[in-house]
């Protein structure tokens, strides 16, 4: 069971459905369910790097299960290009983490695997502008 809290206005995404609060909403959820709440949820102008774009990559995998496997191809070609580009051994270690999580169909943990993905990409921006 999953009790979500949605603020007035806040948007979630439910099963592929969006939602919207009226007022200060609290539902349970009691069955198995892909669910994105409006803060998790990236647009598609939003993907302008390869981890953001991996990362928006998940999400459709996620919400999307019919074009699941469109998804994943779109997915591991972003990842082989993220694996070659960071330096560091903690970034591999998270690109691994997330194509575990892929591989065993945990998309919404990969999310969390791909931010982190999206702050060693930023941090390898600035090092490389600096």
């Amino acid at each position: 069971m999953l009790r979500i809290t949605l603020r007035d206005g806040e948007k979630a995404i439910i099963n592929g459905a969006v939602i919207r609060a009226v007022g200060r909403t609290q539902f349970v959820v009691e069955n198995q369910v892909s669910i994105l709440r409006g803060r998790e949820v990236m647009r598609p102008e939003e993907a302008t790097t390869p981890a953001r774009q991996l990362y928006f990559a998940a999400m459709l995998a996620y919400i999307d299960p019919d074009n699941r496997s469109s998804h994943q191809e779109t997915v591991v070609t972003l990842l082989g290009m993220l694996v070659a580009r960071f330096p560091s051994d903690a970034a591999r270690s998270a690109c691994i983490a997330f194509a575990q999580d892929i591989a065993q169909g945990e998309y919404y943990r990969a999310l969390s695997a791909a931010r982190d993905l999206i702050a060693f990409e930023t941090e390898a921006d600035e090092a490389q502008a600096a």
